[in-house]
């Protein structure tokens, strides 16, 4: 392809750098969500030894659990959280220019709800949402006639009028998987299913962890292989372990941390698709609360979230009957079509580690997060709270924070360098115009190319690896170069390649976080993938 990153030319994809544990690095990062694996990049990328450990699989718990968008939080602004959401909205426009092919524009519908907000209020939210940071990627809000306009067919009668705005679409688990491979590609070990069991001081000013190995389960936080543990020494901690922070927390040190995290589960439902046009919605529910319904993986509606405080193993949080009630109950309250518990065909939740405060209502928890810096012992560095869209900011800030610490002067460098397969142009150069058309025009060229590759396959290759396509095609000139299709759509080659350089170790690994395949397979096309990587450790 013009301009693209070729790769390498073989017949299978190259095996990644060795992700052998080393005995001794600068950075260990523990956890391996979007802000560990943000952290890992940055540093990576200022030239520190780093070792990132995650007890199970890259992003398989609250960083796959998301509502998918790159927002700035426009309910945030009704709670005066005006400081994180102009931090989120000019970091929405950075990126949106690193990744434009698994982050684009999304435009957003609210049909007006008068007994719940005035139109001022509405009006007033989003001028501020539009003007509070730089928009350069983005269009901003106006008020619409929902009897013309498109978005307004699915609703039902009864709602006139409405207001339109612009946020972002992110596939969360591969932003964490691009992460981890920019950082590894710099010099970083990622280590997965590999849990931190202990963290002691090692009486030179560093700590000594031990590091377990564990099963492909996501589901037990304490399942281990059976192998022996490992010994590493890390001058400093980054604890970014997400809903389990305040364990380590107090693993590593004797004292309370200075923030509490207050964990709370959100959950999602997936229906076939409500609508056959291109905008989301944002509605206002009845209990003020926000629930988002977006178009998701061509056939489907993705609908959420909902605020639950979750007291149980954050391991394993699971949708309940009044959470799938809930959110399609609010969904009747705007669509024509009657909306049901039967109709879900899919459901996920997250826990999210919030920052503990003192309000009764989790809808109103704060998203901002907090680094604490713990220097005795040792230089502990941990991780509360965070959104999805803050992650680089909150990763710069973190190892900005270290680099005194490891005599580490140079610079951050995250906002001005795509993420892998980010260069949609080639050499290595971020999106400068609108990232839809960049994306279009990259997706021309594939097809230009590879002729062979069926649009459809063609266009989701485009969305998982942008650039990266060529590493992964190689010297492919027809479908059977791919080796055997696995499932329908997914070919051995692209397993491989998962496996080998994204560190996928399970079915599960592949078709519900470096792909949402799951939700377009059979059973028995899903067994044929879990057979598939059976075989390789047989």
């Amino acid at each position: 392809m013009s301009g693209a990153d070729p790769g390498p030319q073989s017949a299978a994809p190259a095996q990644r750098a060795s992700t052998a544990l080393p005995t001794d690095c600068d950075l260990l990062v523990v956890g391996g969500g979007v802000n560990g694996a943000g952290i890992a990049r940055d540093a990576a990328g200022r030239g520190l030894r780093v070792v990132l450990v995650e007890q199970h699989d890259l992003a398989s718990h609250t960083s796959s659990a998301s509502t998918k968008l790159i927002h700035g939080g426009l309910r945030y602004l009704e709670f005066m959280q005006f400081g994180l959401v102009r931090k989120a909205l000019a970091e929405r426009e950075t990126l949106l220019g690193i990744a434009p092919h698994i982050m684009w524009p999304l435009r957003f519908v609210m049909p007006h709800d008068a007994s719940l907000r005035p139109a001022w209020m509405i009006r007033a939210g989003l001028f501020l949402y539009d003007h509070l940071a730089r928009r350069r990627h983005l269009p901003g809000s106006q008020g619409i006639d929902l009897r013309r306009h498109p978005a307004g067919a699915p609703l039902r009668e009864g709602i006139p009028r409405g207001f339109e705005y612009s946020d972002g679409w992110v596939d969360d688990a591969r932003l964490v998987v691009l992460n981890a491979l920019d950082a590894a590609e710099r010099g970083a070990t990622i280590a997965t299913r590999m849990r931190c069991s202990a963290l002691e001081p090692d009486g030179a000013g560093g700590w000594r962890a031990t590091l377990q190995p564990t099963t492909t389960s996501t589901t037990d936080a304490t399942a281990t292989d059976g192998t022996t543990a490992t010994t590493l020494r890390a001058r400093a901690v980054v604890n970014a372990a997400g809903p389990w922070a305040a364990q380590l927390h107090d693993l590593a040190t004797p004292g309370p941390a200075r923030h509490g995290l207050r964990l709370v589960k959100g959950s999602h439902i997936v229906v076939p698709k409500l609508f056959d046009h291109p905008y989301a919605y944002i509605f206002q529910a009845s209990d003020r609360r926000i629930v988002f319904a977006i178009p998701y993986e061509t056939d489907f509606t993705l609908i959420g979230t909902t605020d639950v405080e979750h007291h149980a193993d954050p391991a394993a949080p699971r949708i309940d009957a009044d959470e799938v009630a809930y959110l399609c109950r609010e969904a009747r309250r705007y669509f024509r079509r009657a909306l049901a518990p039967a109709d879900v065909v899919w459901t996920y939740s997250g826990v999210r580690p919030l920052l503990e405060d003192e309000t009764s209502d989790a809808r109103a928890v704060s998203r901002d997060y907090a680094l604490v810096m713990d220097t005795a012992p040792a230089p502990l560095l941990s991780v509360f709270g965070g959104k999805i869209t803050t992650y680089r900011t909150l990763a710069q800030e973190a190892v900005t924070k270290l680099a005194p610490l490891l005599g580490c002067r140079a610079p951050s460098w995250t906002g001005g360098a795509p993420l892998p397969g980010g260069d949609l142009a080639g050499g290595g150069r971020l999106c400068t115009g609108r990232a839809e058309d960049e994306f279009a025009a990259f997706v021309a060229r594939l097809g230009a190319e590879r002729p062979w590759l069926p649009a459809p396959l063609a266009l989701r290759y485009a969305r998982a690896y942008g650039s990266r396509v060529q590493r992964l095609l190689g010297d492919a000139r027809a479908l059977a170069d791919l080796g055997a299709e696995v499932a329908p759509g997914l070919y051995a080659r692209e397993l491989a390649y998962l496996a080998e350089v994204e560190w996928a170790r399970s079915a599960e690994d592949v078709l519900w976080r470096r792909s949402k395949l799951g939700l377009h397979l059979s059973p028995d096309a899903a067994r044929a993938v879990a057979d598939w990587f059976a075989s390789r450790t047989a």
